[in-house]
């Protein structure tokens, strides 16, 4: 008498649980990432508003000077360039503004790194705690 052999039946992969494992990871790191908010970057303002006196900020709230690192190593604060002791003088000023005073810094992508670390040693020279580096990103 001769017993056939019972073949094992081929393994089937499911893709199912592979599937659900990924939609968990897409929600916990779309619940848990933390995007730039813009809306902290004041606006350009127009000739006739610069003449207007800047509104007055409420008690306890941080008071914030955006300056802009330009590709050549330039610093720009409000449209205007500044020269060393010029960045100095209005960072000084700046820190009259309390000790909640924040500077932001937009570095040029393609900025020096000695002249970022520049603006950065002049805050902090100035007595500036809150700093904030903000990038850009070039267009492909």
């Amino acid at each position: 008498m001769r017993l056939a052999a019972i073949r094992p039946t081929p393994a089937l992969i499911s893709l199912v649980p592979l599937v659900d494992v990924l939609l968990i990871m897409l929600v916990f790191f779309m619940v848990t990432s933390t995007y730039l908010d813009l809306d902290v970057i004041p606006a350009a303002e127009r000739a006739e508003d610069a003449a207007a006196p800047a509104p007055a900020t409420a008690p306890g709230s941080p008071t914030m000077l955006l300056i802009r690192l330009a590709p050549d190593g330039a610093v720009w604060l409000r449209g205007q360039r500044l020269d060393p002791p010029g960045l100095r003088a209005a960072l000084d000023a700046h820190r009259q503004a309390g000790p909640e005073a924040a500077v932001s810094l937009l570095a040029s992508p393609r900025a020096d790194m000695q002249a970022l670390v520049g603006v950065l040693d002049a805050a902090a020279a100035a007595g500036l705690t809150r700093l904030r580096i903000l990038r850009t990103e070039e267009a492909p």
